[in-house]
């Protein structure tokens, strides 16, 4: 994050980032409550229909009773990242200057803790405002690893998720995220890189490549985010703080033949790892 009171000049730190050097004296203008209770509702809509445009959303909103036009709509779905075709919201959007990497998924059958680990952010709504969620994954176990929250989507955020997660639970073989500028930029990759990380991204438009992660937002939102409504970021990490250990100790998935995600990760974990 920046730091006005260090020694590196401000260019430096937002090169160092790479933020625009314009953000660094941007002061955000709040969103207006009308506005945050319909982008509630779109990020809801949203969920239950991946395919919907901006002219979907105004007719489901229209039919709720919000005089709304498309414009605005559109608008509102831009600030939140989401569009229309992709299942996720698409907050991390592509650098041109980054370099893309191919999907390394394809056919391969993962069976074993850290054998694929996978990341995504996704836009989480709040009483008075929102902010954004990243979560590390073990693509095996459904495991969360470690989360993030922030209000902005500098890439800081999702590398200290990856240093923690490394930290706390060794080196996965592969790494899978979407082409994001948070994943594709060297801050996030040279860390991979380093520790020998094998680096695979979904192809654009592909929300399936990264399945996994997505079906945990839709666990988030409805099981906590919107039936908390919390009102701050604090209250939102305290509150998530006890919502993953429930997921990951106690919320049994069907899909792991009703096993909980802490019972498939250290059952599957190679014991060299486990002994670490």
């Amino acid at each position: 994050m920046i730091d006005r009171e260090h020694q590196l000049p401000l260019t430096r730190q937002s090169e160092i980032l790479e933020l625009s050097r314009s953000s660094l004296y941007y002061k955000s203008v709040p969103v207006n409550p009308r506005d945050l209770k319909i982008m509630k509702i779109i990020d809801e809509l949203h969920l239950k229909y991946p395919f919907y445009g901006s002219r979907s959303i105004r007719d489901e909103l229209q039919d709720q009773g919000y005089k709304i036009g498309r414009k605005h709509v559109s608008t509102l779905m831009k600030r939140m990242g989401i569009e229309a075709i992709y299942r996720k919201p698409r907050l991390s959007k592509p650098h041109p200057g980054h370099k893309i990497y191919p999907y390394l998924l394809r056919g391969m059958e993962i069976t074993r803790a850290n054998q694929v680990w996978a990341a995504d952010i996704t836009y989480l709504p709040m009483a008075k405002g929102f902010c954004y969620l990243v979560a590390i994954m073990d693509w095996a176990s459904r495991r969360v690893l470690a989360w993030r929250l922030s209000n902005t989507l500098d890439v800081s955020f999702c590398t200290e998720a990856l240093e923690e997660a490394m930290l706390k639970y060794g080196i996965p073989e592969i790494f899978n995220s979407d082409q994001g500028s948070q994943f594709t930029s060297e801050a996030f990759t040279d860390i991979l890189n380093a520790n020998g990380t094998k680096i695979s991204m979904d192809g654009r438009g592909r929300w399936m490549d990264n399945i996994m992660i997505e079906r945990l937002w839709k666990s988030v939102k409805y099981e906590d985010v919107y039936l908390k409504a919390y009102d701050s970021i604090p209250a939102a990490r305290e509150g998530l703080t006890t919502y993953f250990e429930f997921y990951n100790g106690r919320r049994r998935h069907r899909s792991l033949d009703r096993k909980t995600p802490d019972n498939v990760y250290w059952s599957t974990l190679p014991q060299r790892q486990a002994a670490i």
